[in-house]
């Protein structure tokens, strides 16, 4: 029994090997895994305290929970079926291939990762490159809404910044789940993006099964009382302008809704800045028909780095505004569960529409459009108060409203991009730069009627014609 025994060294380590993946997977896995979940657990804690609408259990969930939750979920299971029929595969290959969408959609949602690094990067790179202004109505439109509902964010898209912004200035109240496209599945940008809450989306898809799968996370998400950011354009818009609505994820909300207790509530934001940081390439897009702009980490990491290094040496300045303001919220029980959810996109992207902020450069860029030719720069300043003066301050969110020196600033930022050239003549619109100037002027087109517009342009005419 207490004999000597020989083996081969290759034999004596696979059995060590062996012992120590056991040992790792039956005591020291379970351990680690325990320690880390409750030191998570007393951070959601210490953040409910503080946040005005607490994080959903739904949201805390194990990953590979919710993915067997989904792919075993009735409806999916249905669906399994009809794909098998229809396609002419076995069954379980359906189920494999749900599976694999369920794993493709649903997020791993890091406490940590949204409040510790997310929210704070957000923060810093948003102030580091726009004054920022949230208009301070986001408590006081949330506070209208029952604490017991869903909330749901529903705001234009102007920019990828559109999701840094809004997460940072909501981090105090709630945690944002996000949609977001297949531009974003690039490492490491993707399992950053999974430990925010967001969940991937395949836009353009028409498979049945893969859209029931996500159809019924939204859903499940929806009911659990998950706060989410939705986007009703689908996608960047390319001229400025408010596109129309898509009806995927609101159809998925409304539909869902239906047989839930617990009411929904959208909240319209809307979005805008004084420069754009994709507006060249969304402005290409638009004029190529391709709508196509994948994320270029190198091309990110360059500008960051540029902009960071004109910031360490004191040269670097903001890009203007970026402002974010807040509508009255829909609740979609007093709106009707059983109303077309065309009427209820158009009705969203309405209240969307009003509360997009007038900005200095969108502002000045309408202007400039509206003068048609050079202008001196006391003319132009008397055209941008005169518009300014326009607009009914009690309906149209101004965030420049009674703001010295924001002409000047306006101008120095048009020309500094050479968006202008001023010479003898005037200052002019430069050549191959009015469609940049068109994608600005776009974002404010919805706050002013075609009387109005004729108003200005004889109150442009007559202001060139005095000075």
């Amino acid at each position: 029994m207490f004999a000597t025994v020989e083996i081969p060294i290759w034999l004596l380590a696979l059995i060590v090997l062996f012992a120590i993946v056991t040992l790792a997977s039956h005591f020291l896995f379970p351990s680690v895994r325990w320690f880390f979940r409750k030191r998570a657990e007393r951070l959601v804690a210490r953040l409910n305290e503080r946040l005005e609408r607490p994080i959903e259990p739904f949201k805390l969930a194990r990953r590979h929970d919710m993915i067997q939750r989904l792919i075993y979920d009735p409806q999916v299971a249905q669906a399994i079926a009809l794909h098998s029929d229809t396609e002419g595969v076995p069954e379980n290959v359906a189920f494999e291939m749900a599976r694999r969408y369920a794993r493709e959609i649903v997020p791993s949602f890091s406490a940590s990762a949204y409040f510790g690094f997310g929210t704070r990067i957000s923060r810093w790179f948003a102030r580091a490159m726009y004054n920022v202004d949230d208009g301070q109505d986001r408590a006081e439109k949330l506070s209208q809404v029952n604490p017991d509902s869903t909330v749901i964010y529903v705001m234009n898209h102007r920019s990828n910044m559109d999701y840094m912004l809004v997460t940072y200035l909501a981090a105090q109240s709630q945690a944002l789940s996000y949609a977001v496209g297949e531009w974003a599945r690039v490492w490491p940008l993707s399992q950053l993006i999974r430990s925010m809450g967001a969940y991937f989306i395949r836009r353009k898809s028409r498979n049945a099964l893969y859209r029931k799968v996500l159809a019924r996370y939204v859903q499940l998400a929806t009911a659990g009382g998950v706060a989410q950011a939705v986007f009703p354009e689908g996608g960047l818009s390319l001229d400025g302008k408010l596109q129309p609505p898509k009806m995927g994820l609101l159809n998925y909300i409304a539909s869902g809704a239906k047989d839930q207790t617990r009411d929904v509530v959208f909240v319209p934001v809307g979005l805008n800045y004084d420069r754009v940081l994709e507006d060249r390439l969304l402005i290409a897009a638009d004029r190529s028909g391709q709508r196509r702009f994948p994320a270029r980490m190198g091309v990110v990491a360059q500008f960051t780095l540029r902009k960071l290094w004109q910031r360490l040496r004191g040269k670097f300045l903001r890009f203007g505004y970026a402002a974010v303001h807040y509508g009255a919220p829909l609740s979609l029980a007093a709106f009707g569960k059983d109303r077309p959810v065309e009427e209820l996109a158009q009705e969203l992207m309405r209240r969307i529409g009003e509360v997009v902020p007038v900005l200095p450069v969108p502002l000045l860029a309408r202007v400039l459009l509206l003068a048609d030719g050079p202008i001196s720069k006391t003319a132009l300043r008397a055209a941008f108060e005169d518009a300014l003066a326009r607009l009914p301050a009690e309906k149209v969110t101004i965030v420049v409203q009674g703001q010295p020196g924001v002409f000047d600033a306006a101008l120095a930022h048009v020309t500094k991009r050479r968006l202008v050239s001023d010479n003898r003549h005037g200052i002019s619109i430069a050549e191959d730069e009015r469609a940049t100037l068109r994608f600005y002027a776009n974002s404010i087109d919805q706050h002013f009627s075609n009387d109005a517009a004729a108003a200005q342009k004889l109150a442009m005419r007559d202001i060139k014609l005095q000075k």
